[in-house]
């Protein structure tokens, strides 16, 4: 099955926490600490790979964890980073932030990768909280947060050439063909449900062709299947406009022929400004004198574009098709491209996060809650068998002004104040 969108949830490593240790040794009655450092969490990586084909392994997987870093041991030895976790996507894949819409990366080249979610941060061991004034420090540093999101994958197809064009009027059949693909072919409308790949080999060169599946009218608004099979143009260098040039089924070439580049114009001026070819096919229904066809090929050569009269089944014309193709191709490649046009996700403001900092307040029954990033580290960084410890944490909340904000809303002696999975009685003095 081909499937070419996918939502995934991933998330980075924990970062490793801090070790409170101090040296046990003989003759050393009062050794100093000795904790050491948490290792770093691992990062989420995408990567693109040739070999992939589609995002089919994403409909049965849909959670993925990178591994947390190890915490810091005893006489100053580091945790152990955690694991990056690499996952493979094929090669065109979009990667999409759910929450923003914003598109984090396009892998376009084999082997292209990033970092989608990176691991928290290895937290300090109490052997950096020694000072002249704190000799013997009985806390550490919590490790960092794993960072955590839902990502859409989008898998745009890579061909150097699309044929586009109604259903039925002989796309596939064009591509077995001219290639050696062999997608399914039968006299009946939307045969092809997905874009077809094949390779053309010619003048010792070689490109890839997309069979893009049946477009109708409407496809720009998501009519039939159209959004899902016109994002498949945009990559295309060169597009091939397959039409039935003898009205089989009661249809009209020129009409057809219009309302298909119609559709490409509404979809995205980009994609309908492409190199086109016009193959007028099912030639052996009609003939080149037949003033349907003569009509037909002077309205088209009129906008613009040259007609190549075939009959893919019994591979006439295709060859000289393909050449054409391949000018087209070359005279692209000596013009610059523009990339797509997206509107990027920004990693700078993602890894300050400027929230980090703020402290919530709110009130749940009879209890004040507390809550936020910065003060949940410390929280998990406080021994609460440590008054010093405890001090800095009540300074932390009050020098952030929550204490000052519970009081607003109402806060007095006695009262409950919970931080996370702890509770206390608020008192004036501390």
């Amino acid at each position: 099955m081909f499937v070419d969108r996918a939502k995934i949830f991933i998330k980075s490593g924990k970062g490793g926490n801090g070790c409170v240790s101090f040296r046990r040794e003989p003759f050393v009655p009062e050794g100093g600490p000795d904790g050491g450092d948490g290792g770093k969490g691992g990062d989420v990586i995408f990567q693109a790979d040739r070999n992939l084909r589609t995002l089919m392994d994403f409909r049965y997987k849909r959670k993925y964890e990178a591994e947390n870093g190890q915490d810091g041991m005893k006489k100053k030895r580091y945790g152990k980073n955690g694991e990056n976790l690499i996952i493979k996507v094929p090669m065109g894949t979009v990667i999409i932030d759910e929450e923003t819409g914003l598109v984090m990366k396009d892998l376009v080249e084999d082997g292209e990768n990033f970092v989608a979610a990176k691991g928290g941060k290895g937290g300090k061991g109490n052997t950096h909280f020694k000072n002249s004034v704190r000799q013997a420090p009985n806390f550490a540093e919590a490790g960092g947060f794993a960072k955590e999101r839902s990502v859409i994958l989008e898998m745009k197809m890579i061909a150097d050439v699309g044929l586009v064009g109604f259903p039925n009027v002989g796309k596939s059949s064009l591509l077995a063909t001219a290639t050696s693909a062999q997608p399914k072919i039968e006299n009946y409308h939307f045969t092809t449900i997905a874009p077809n790949l094949g390779v053309v080999e010619i003048f010792d060169t070689s490109f890839v062709m997309a069979d893009i599946a049946g477009i109708i009218e409407g496809a720009h608004q998501g009519l039939g299947l159209g959004l899902k099979f016109l994002k498949h143009i945009e990559r295309t260098k060169v597009l091939i406009h397959v039409v039935d040039a003898s009205g089989s089924e009661g249809r009209n070439p020129i009409e057809d022929f219009d309302k298909i580049n119609n559709e490409l114009l509404k979809y995205s001026e980009k994609v309908a400004n492409k190199p086109m070819l016009v193959a007028a096919n099912k030639m052996d229904m009609t003939s080149e004198d037949d003033p349907a066809y003569i009509e037909f090929k002077e309205y088209v050569e009129e906008k613009g574009y040259r007609v190549f009269p075939i009959c893919a089944p019994i591979n006439v014309g295709v060859h000289e098709l393909m050449s054409a193709a391949l000018e087209e191709l070359k005279k692209a490649a000596l013009n610059s491209q523009d990339e797509d046009e997206y509107e990027y996700f920004d990693f700078e403001t993602d890894d300050k996060d400027p929230n980090f900092k703020e402290i919530y307040a709110s009130k749940e029954g009879n209890v004040y809650v507390l809550t936020g990033k910065q003060l949940q580290k410390i929280f998990d960084s406080t021994n609460f068998n440590d008054m010093g410890s405890l001090r800095y944490l009540y300074k932390y909340i009050e020098k952030n002004g929550a204490i000052e904000k519970l009081l607003e809303m109402g806060l007095s002696e006695g009262d409950t104040i919970r931080l996370f999975d702890y509770e206390f009685e608020y008192w004036d003095e501390y």
